[in-house]
């Protein structure tokens, strides 16, 4: 089989990574890719926002299979472009992917179908949404209703925050278009987890549970970023709360969409707070997670192909999936000023070629903003590398991945140093 993988960050090359063990691919490609991906496949240079330029390649190679891993050519109509020329692709529908799209949509969608979350209002006017939080007279979470990069979520501490928060977005712009509306919802308190699934829009199977590190220093202080480090699985998990995600959250969910014309096929994320109420949604994603699926993937025992294969043609409640008892940790390598503005074309010491199955350490590098300049890999991105280690217990697997950076070294390097400590 030749395989083509869209995008260019960690998730990406995890993807690339784990399609490649499989028996039944011959070849890898990936558009656009990245230094540590070009070790492993054929990088292609075309943007993941060139659908037409995408689908032209993927028609001219012969590809078997296409997975797409950002959210912005799902938005783009990517899924139905490509099975309208008889191609399979790994993505839900533009239609299905609008529950990431807009975050008053997916709202919407969770009340109609019972699925438990936060009270919330939608505005798109600044003095209606501020009269409301100060009629309230207490904090609330204000998020961006578009696509803002993981980054369009304010949780306010104060009344004061709050109002700043939404006169940010709708006076201010600062998330451009997908903050000209905003969802205000209440704060909810507990654990935070993500529970990925993959679905053929009938059955869903939740895959092993991970926590991400959203904020940008130790002790969850700092920004929002894109997520600075995640683990798998967290010490919250259970049986019997899986089972009741999958009742209350995702199959439901999923029963919705169907019954709305917007049949989700592919990989639905859950962020989920779990509160005294029981576990409530954060926000659902349309895509594999980063940097969940770094360590989600190591732990995935089953041939990838055959899971997506069963879920584009309608057979998955009758594929097996197992996953590895090993836990797995992820530490986020991030450019000096991340998620602000930093500087770019910084040379990478240390880095060793990644192997393409674990190597003894059960330690592997991921790649996200890289690039080659002249024989020698620098930095690109904001998010520059994952560091992910598997180990028989979370405590071995959190030291290995710790060991393991301290080789690598580039100028401004930033990382959290308690990734997994809550779990500990």
């Amino acid at each position: 089989m030749k395989i083509l993988v869209i995008g260019s960050g960690a998730r990406e090359h995890a993807l690339v990574w784990k399609l490649k063990s499989s028996t039944q691919v011959d070849e890898v490609f990936c558009a656009p890719g990245n230094a540590g991906i070009a070790q492993q496949a054929t990088c292609v240079a075309v943007g993941v926002e060139d659908v037409a330029g995408l689908l032209s390649f993927a028609k001219e190679q012969a590809i078997d299979l296409t997975v797409v891993g950002p959210e912005v050519p799902l938005m783009l109509g990517i899924a139905e472009a490509f099975q309208k020329e008889g191609l399979k692709i790994f993505a839900p529908s533009s239609a299905a992917a609008a529950i990431e799209g807009s975050k008053d949509l997916a709202k919407a969608l969770m009340v109609r179908a019972n699925v438990p979350t936060a009270d919330y209002e939608t505005f798109e006017d600044t003095a209606a949404a501020v009269a409301f939080v100060k009629n309230k007279n207490k904090p609330y979470v204000v998020k961006a209703d578009g696509l803002a990069a993981g980054k369009g979520v304010v949780v306010a501490e104060s009344v004061e925050e709050t109002v700043e928060a939404i006169e940010d977005m709708l006076d201010r712009g600062r998330f451009g278009g997908a903050g000209a509306k905003v969802v205000v919802e209440e704060v909810l308190v507990g654990p935070e987890v993500s529970v990925l699934c993959f679905t053929d829009g009938k059955t869903v199977r939740p895959m092993v549970w991970s926590q991400d590190h959203k904020r940008a220093y130790d002790g969850d202080k700092g920004p929002n970023t894109g997520g600075m480090g995640a683990f798998s699985p967290p010490k919250e998990y259970s049986e019997e709360l899986q089972q009741q995600i999958l009742e209350t959250v995702l199959e439901p969910i999923v029963a919705q969409m169907a019954k709305e014309e917007r049949t989700y096929v592919g990989v639905l994320y859950a962020g989920l707070m779990l509160t005294a109420d029981g576990p409530k949604v954060l926000e659902f994603n349309a895509r594999f997670g980063d940097p969940e699926t770094q360590v989600v993937l190591m732990r995935l025992a089953t041939d990838l192909v055959d899971i997506m294969l069963s879920c584009i043609d309608g057979s998955l409640a009758s594929q097996e999936i197992l996953w590895s008892e090993k836990p797995a940790c992820g530490v986020v390598l991030a450019s000096g000023g991340y998620p602000g503005s930093y500087e770019k074309g910084l040379p990478i010491a240390g880095l060793r070629d990644n192997p393409e199955t674990l190597d003894a350490e059960d330690v592997v590098v991921f790649h996200a903003g890289t690039k080659q300049v002249d024989g020698e890999v620098v930095t690109a991105g904001g998010r520059v590398l994952t560091v992910c280690a598997q180990g028989d217990d979370l405590s071995q697997a959190v030291d290995t991945a710790y060991a393991a950076l301290k080789d690598i070294s580039f100028t401004g390097m930033e990382y959290r140093t308690d990734i997994a400590k809550k779990s500990l």
